[in-house]
């Protein structure tokens, strides 16, 4: 089925359709996964595509669902149906009438129930204000009335009414009553002020609970409010006034017994109200219930079916019809199409392969824990055409890399507990909406694991828990018991052990160190003062030497492109000369650093470690010289033997740079020199026909397949520019090599910086606490919080960044183009039905109708009782489950047989 070593092989074929089944056929495809159709009608809009209408009705829909779909969150109720459609095919053209006339249905049922639910909250809330202003202004009322009553009893005139009750007699005084939204209070008061000239008198008093808005949802804050005037014109104009500022007037009786009966009045009609809106509610309510129980299948469905006529736009439309003559197949027993039963008619489509000279897309099948790596390797440029492929090495070499900088056995298991989690829980996590970054790990959530497993690896190295050690056994390292002043110690005094070491005599002495830690560093380390002197020099070695190698490791890769593209050009001229340039510098620096460290010091030439990086300096500065005898690494104590060997190797390195530089365009330039006297020498003798420019441009596929590593998509360059092409190439390798060594020493660098930061978190935060339990207990938190956001998001997130440029730059520029486009990871199972004794070089043609490109993956194949079996990588953009496609009738000639089989 296809690996991660490779892209999957690719093919074009050409797909006839008739116009009854198209529908069908590409749904098919699609629901088995879809091949990548190019579009055959490149220069027609997309507003004169044939299927453009079938297009607008699915954009219809899908409007419609978009609102229904948004009634739904409203209610908080989730969606259903989407994991059973994504397993079913896409609706027929009766099955997509009935949808889309149901859809018509249900849109039409919920805004009617939507603007009678609307109808019914706004009476609700004028009655809920009508009710509010009763009993707002009722006290002002008791107040005017009383006023006036104590006037009547103080002049003792009989005579004289109260004002509100006779509105009719000339000069009394009116007023008007509603409510108006709080924040316009201030305007409102001010304009009747000086509109009125202060001959109104306005009273107000907030409503206590906020008033929902029927229309937006939105809680609005009111006030009721009277005003009284006297004169209809000063009452109009506070009218015009309360209309500017939307205030809402209702109707108030001056009389306190009808303000009382229509009181009552509103409250009855409020209770009935509510009860309506509650059974309206309750009803609208279990109609989105009874949608989104199949609105999840329906949004599905309807993609697909957008798909398929958006697909089905791509064809070229040809109304001819191509017939070869049928042989009699009475005997012949052929499968049904399962694209043809369903559309109820006989005609047939056929697979036809073509020759082409463009380059296929790139295909790989990843699985839920491969397919983030290889979005790793896609995220730097997706891979060219069956070239090595860098995502399977990536599984291994990017969470180690991490880990080398965040190695920490406490750290490493805290990440990886989290990333367990998140596996174990994936099904009930997977549609968790907790933003970009949540999805960024539920998608990452393998790397993360793995990245905790190494880390937790490379921790017990370190012997590093949340910067302290773990002892297994024994120290390799035991102090004298008689070098210990048990009187006169102090938490100050700083006790040497003493190192391995050769006496005066030239005998071997171990010292204070008995025998090699059990694994790891010896926590001893942790407790010594030198411990940030050890740890640098042994982790910026470990730096190197992973370096390097992985840069050789690329180097290699790269060869295995060159075999399989057939390049023996690039295996001569290139890989070998970057092998032997990186190998005798950088090479020879990772086994200098293996020899020092399994070297005894009694066994180097002059009894003492040289320093190195002394040492490959001076093995370019004194080319011609012996080491001096403080940098003798091994052979003669005088540094011969060491010297020669470093002189061959500068020697072969040297040598390495124009041997990159000049054969392979030299050797180019002959084959273009020749090919063109070949050319010429054609014309003369009548045997080629055209222009002798045109001739010599053109180069044999087989002599020039290094220049693309295609046979037969190469591109033309004349010699300058594959001069200067190679020389960018050669400088670039060359000077790469240095600053990709060095680069790599950022693993030593974060790792470093992991560790302090660590350490003072430890001895300035939690180590703090230890002097009480409830300081304790306050320091620990803060621990745990810096820990988390600091170390384990901060420096997670900075070491993973710096192992991703290392792939991107350091290790996949030494093999990797990454210069293509690919499709989607979805598998096609095609099933061509023949019988036993039919020939696979004969076959009838059917009518040609639609016609489209498409480019097969071809996996395996299988022959078996009259049945080929292709498994076919196709793309598609929704995920769908793997069912299986028969197409009885095939074209099926030498070429297709020899290609299918």
């Amino acid at each position: 089925m296809g690996s991660l070593w490779r892209s999957q092989e690719m093919g074009r074929a050409k797909l006839f359709v008739p116009s009854e089944v198209a529908y069908e056929v590409v749904s098919s495809l699609g629901e088995i996964g879809l091949v990548q159709f190019i579009d055959a009608n490149p220069d027609v809009s997309a507003f004169q595509r044939k299927f453009v209408s079938e297009v607008r009705r699915c954009d219809e829909m899908e409007r419609k669902l978009r609102y229904f779909e948004g009634e739904i969150e409203k209610i908080g109720l989730e969606l259903n149906g989407a994991d059973l459609a994504a397993s079913m095919p896409a609706p027929d053209e009766k099955e997509l009438q009935r949808m889309e006339s149901e859809f018509e249905k249900m849109e039409r049922e919920m805004k009617e129930i939507n603007n009678n639910e609307q109808v019914l909250k706004k009476q609700n809330l004028e009655l809920t204000e009508l009710l509010e202003i009763l009993s707002r202004t009722n006290v002002f009322f008791d107040e005017a009335e009383s006023a006036s009553s104590t006037f009547v009893s103080e002049e003792d005139d009989p005579t004289r009414a109260s004002l509100l009750e006779h509105e009719d007699r000339s000069g009394q005084l009116g007023f008007v009553t509603g409510v108006i939204a709080r924040e316009r209070v201030p305007g409102f008061e001010r304009l009747l002020w000086r509109a009125c000239r202060g001959n109104v008198f306005l009273r107000r008093v907030p409503i206590e609970n906020p008033i929902i808005d029927p229309t937006t949802g939105e809680e609005i804050h009111k006030e009721v409010f009277i005003v009284f005037y006297q004169g209809e014109q000063l009452g109009n104009r506070v009218k015009k006034i309360c209309e500017g500022y939307e205030a809402t007037i209702y109707p108030c009786p001056s009389n306190h017994s009808s303000r009382r009966e229509l009181r009552e009045g509103v409250n009855t009609r409020i209770l009935d109200l509510q009860n309506v809106l509650g059974r309206t509610e309750d009803h609208r309510r279990q109609v989105l219930a009874n949608i989104a129980f199949n609105l999840g299948g329906w949004i599905v469905q309807v993609k697909k079916v957008k798909s398929i006529f958006h697909t089905m736009n791509k064809f070229n439309v040809d109304n001819t019809r191509k017939e070869r003559n049928n042989r009699r197949l009475d005997e012949q027993t052929f499968f049904n199409n399962t694209a043809t039963t369903r559309a109820g008619s006989d005609m047939q489509a056929i697979l036809n392969d073509l020759s082409h000279d463009s380059k296929p897309p790139t295909a790989y099948f990843t699985t839920k824990f491969t397919r983030g790596f290889q979005s790793i390797v896609d995220a730097y440029g997706v891979a060219s055409y069956r070239e090595v492929n860098p995502g399977p090495f990536t599984i291994i070499t990017f969470p180690f890399l991490f880990a080398v900088m965040f190695g920490d056995l406490g750290h490493g298991f805290l990440m990886a507990a989290t990333a367990f989690f998140i596996i174990l829980k994936e099904e009930s996590l997977k549609n968790f909406n907790g933003g970009e970054i949540w999805s960024t790990m539920y998608n990452g959530r393998y790397i993360i694991f793995l990245m905790g497993l190494f880390s937790m690896y490379t921790g017990f190295i370190y012997n590093d828990v949340f910067s302290k050690s773990i002892t297994l056994g024994s120290s390799g390292w035991s102090i004298n018991p008689d070098e210990i002043p048990i009187g006169n110690l102090s938490s100050s005094q700083v006790i040497e052990l003493q190192p391995p070491y050769v006496d005066s005599e030239g005998i071997m002495q171990n010292g204070d160190f008995r025998h090699p830690y059990v694994f790891g560093i010896d926590p001893i380390w942790q407790t010594s003062d030198n411990k940030l002197t050890f740890t640098n020099s042994y982790k910026m070695k470990l730096s190197v030497i992973l370096g390097i190698l992985q840069m050789e490791f690329g180097i290699i890769l790269g060869l295995f492109n060159h075999r399989f593209f057939k390049n023996s050009l690039r295996i001569w001229h290139e890989f070998i000369p970057q092998v032997l340039f990186l190998t005798c510098i950088f090479g020879y620096l990772v086994i200098a650093i293996l020899i020092k460290w399994t070297t005894p010091l009694s066994d180097f030439p002059n009894k003492s470690p040289p320093s190195l990086l002394i040492m490959l300096i001076e093995m370019f500065l004194n080319f011609s010289g012996n080491p001096h005898g403080a940098q003798v690494l091994y052979g003669d104590a005088d540094g011969s033997t060491q010297g020669k060997i470093q002189m061959a190797l500068v020697v072969i390195a040297v040598v390495c740079v124009p041997w990159m530089l000049l054969t392979r365009p030299l050797i180019l330039r002959s084959r273009m020199k020749r090919r063109k006297q070949q050319a010429q020498a054609r014309v003369r003798a009548g045997s080629l026909q055209g222009h002798e420019d045109d001739a010599s441009q053109h180069l044999n596929a087989n002599e020039m397949d290094e220049e693309s590593g295609h046979s037969g998509h190469e591109e033309e360059h004349s010699f300058g520019e594959i001069m200067v092409h190679q020389a960018i190439h050669t400088i670039e390798f060359c000077l790469g090599c240095i600053s990709n060594t060095a680069s790599y020493l950022r693993l030593w660098a974060l790792s470093l910086a992991h560790a302090q930061l660590s350490e003072v978190l430890w001895d300035m935060v939690l180590h703090a606490g230890f002097s009480s339990w409830y300081l304790l207990f306050f320091a620990f938190a803060v621990w745990a919080v810096l820990t988390i956001a600091v170390l384990l998001i901060m420096e997670g997130l900075s070491a993973f960044l710096h192992a991703l440029r290392l792939h991107w730059v350091e290790f996949q520029n030494k093999f990797y183009e990454g210069n293509e486009y690919q499709i989607i990871d979805v598998v096609l199972i095609l099933s061509i039905g023949l019988p036993s004794n039919f020939p696979l070089n004969q076959q009838s043609l059917i009518c040609v109708v639609l016609v489209v490109d498409m480019f097969i993956v071809p996996l395996y194949q299988e022959y078996n009782n009259g049945l080929i079996y292709l498994s076919l990588h196709c793309p598609f953009d929704i995920t769908l489950s793997i069912t299986t496609f028969t197409l009885d009738s095939i074209k099926l000639d030498k070429t297709i047989s020899t290609a299918m089989m």
